[in-house]
């Protein structure tokens, strides 16, 4: 294998950049030349490559974003544009492909191994955190500090107003960000898609928190079943009399900035482990780390299954949120 290429799908993460420059040094080490494909499997499809040095890569780890850019591709889903992939890579005599990304990344990834058995490698890079196969995905903990860092601010706003402030942050279908970044805030409660309360159930608990305590964090996963944010507060407001309930949409903040430590590290990590897999003729898997130690798993067993919650630390955190 003389020749690699290298992508970032779908949603940025804090940490690709990391996992980039690992990746490029690790290959260029071993005598393997990389190349860097723009805009994910749209520049694929669109012949933007260019080739990757030691010294593209540097001063990078820090980095937010990707320095690739990213992009989602429609062209991508259909035969026609996975076969102008194919010849792409063909063109450019490219051996194997290590594909950034969340689970719609490693979707097309495993697509396009089955239809051309292309040697691919996949690397976990989405803040939810949500993929099968690994712990933790690149960006999971800058996203998790910025929204602790977010939540500290607000509760100093609503300690002073003896407010109900309720935060949405990301995640999706899951509600492993909402968690982990509830817990380390101290949220007075934490709704996410797995819960199954219906609204009145949650005004009720509300209730007696309000009780005890009349500034409430709550911290709403932007996939739960309640409804939207603005509706959801404005039925809260409405049920508990006297109620000075606000809401909090963070945004597109959670996934920018630099990221922290062990971002850097897994990506770090897991971008040298998948040059060295790729060389010892591993394919069609992802790259993960359990129990930390780097581990592969096959793209079908990425796909098909959903990696839940910390069920044990949900229920400390609603132990530890009683009042």
């Amino acid at each position: 294998m003389e020749r690699i290429a290298i992508l970032t799908s779908g949603g940025d993460a804090p940490g690709m950049n990391a996992c980039i420059r690992a990746v490029v040094r690790t290959a260029v080490n071993k005598g393997v030349k990389v190349f860097g494909i723009q805009y994910g499997y749209q520049g694929l499809i669109e012949n933007n490559i260019k080739v990757l040095t030691n010294n593209d890569v540097g001063n990078t780890i820090h980095v937010g974003g990707t320095i690739l850019k990213t992009a989602r591709s429609d062209e991508f889903r259909s035969k026609p544009g996975r076969d102008k992939a194919l010849s792409i890579l063909k063109k450019n005599k490219i051996d194997a492909l290590i594909v950034l990304g969340g689970d719609g990344s490693l979707t097309g990834a495993k697509i396009f191994y089955e239809e051309n058995n292309f040697p691919i490698i996949g690397i976990p890079c989405t803040i939810d955190n949500d993929l099968y196969g690994t712990e933790y995905s690149i960006g999971f903990a800058s996203a998790r500090e910025t929204i602790v860092e977010a939540v500290d601010k607000i509760r100093d706003t609503a300690a002073s107003h003896e407010r109900i402030f309720i935060v949405e942050v990301m995640g999706r279908e899951s509600g492993f960000l909402a968690l982990e970044s509830g817990v380390a805030a101290g949220a007075e409660m934490i709704l996410i898609p797995e819960n199954k309360k219906n609204l009145n159930d949650v005004i009720n608990d509300i209730k007696k928190i309000n009780e005890e305590k009349k500034s409430i964090i709550i911290i709403y996963a932007e996939g739960c079943k309640l409804g939207p944010l603005n509706k959801v507060s404005k039925k809260i407001k409405n049920a508990i009399p006297g109620s000075n309930v606000r809401y909090s949409i963070l945004g597109h903040i959670q996934r920018g900035g630099i990221a922290v430590p062990s971002d850097r590290i897994l990506g770090t990590v897991l971008g040298n482990k998948s040059v060295e897999y790729l060389l010892s003729g591993e394919k069609n898997k992802m790259i993960g780390l359990i129990n930390d130690k780097c581990s592969l798993t096959n793209f079908e067993e990425i796909v098909k299954n959903k990696r839940g919650i910390n069920k044990e630390l949900y229920n400390i955190a609603k132990t530890i949120s009683n009042y």
